[in-house]
C-alpha cells in the first residue's frame, strides 16, 4: 500500500532451523524484499502463544503501517486473534493463507491448498502402484491465490485497485 513506510512481519521463530525452516526463510525474503523497496521491516518472532500478543503490541510500538503474517500451522491457529487485531488497530494485513480472509483479514496471496492436496494424493497413488519414492521428483507448489476481502478493505478506509481486483482468484463481497 502506498506510504507504508514500516511493515511489521510476524513469523514463528520456535524452530527455525529444525523441522520447519519455512517462517525464517520467508522472514528472511521479505526482509530483502522489503530492503529493495525501501521498506523498514519490523520482525516479530513468536516462540509460543504466550508471545503473540506481545508481537502485535511491538508492531504498534515500532510504527508499523502494516502487517504480514507468515503461514505456518501456529500462525494459522492464532488467526482469530491476528485478524482481530489489524481490525482494531486498522492494519492493512496481508497473510499466506485463504483461512486469515475468511476469518475477515484484508488479503491473501499463497499456495492453493487444495490443489497441493491433490497432488499429494496423485504422489502418494503412484507410490501405492509401485513406483520408487527416490525415483520421484520433488514438486514444489505450482498454483497460487489471491483473495481479497473487499468488506475489511472498506472497514479500513482502503480501495483496492481495480489491476488488483481483475488478478484476483477470489473476491469477498
Amino acid at each position: 500500500f502506498p506510504g507504508i513506510a514500516t511493515v511489521a512481519v510476524l513469523w514463528n521463530e520456535a524452530n527455525p532451523n529444525e523441522a520447519n525452516p519455512y517462517p525464517a526463510l520467508m522472514f528472511a525474503q521479505t526482509e530483502a524484499a522489503g530492503r529493495t523497496l525501501g521498506i523498514r521491516i519490523l520482525s516479530l518472532p513468536l516462540h509460543d502463544a504466550s508471545g503473540v500478543q506481545k508481537a502485535l503490541d511491538a508492531a504498534l510500538q515500532g510504527g508499523a503501517g502494516g502487517l504480514i503474517t507468515v503461514e505456518d500451522p501456529f500462525t494459522n491457529n492464532h488467526r482469530a486473534q491476528i485478524v482481530d487485531f489489524a481490525a482494531r488497530h486498522r492494519l492493512p494485513a496481508m497473510y499466506g493463507l485463504r483461512e486469515f480472509v475468511d476469518a475477515g483479514g484484508l488479503l491473501s496471496y499463497g499456495t492453493h491448498l487444495a490443489d497441493l492436496s491433490r497432488r499429494g494424493a496423485q504422489y502418494v497413488d503412484k507410490i501405492l502402484k509401485g513406483d520408487n519414492p527416490g525415483d520421484l521428483p520433488i514438486e514444489q507448489p505450482t498454483k497460487f491465490e489471491l483473495v481479497i476481502n473487499l468488506k475489511t478493505a472498506k472497514a479500513l478506509g482502503l480501495t483496492i485497485p481495480q489491476s488488483l481486483l481483475l488478478r484476483a482468484d477470489e473476491v469477498i463481497l
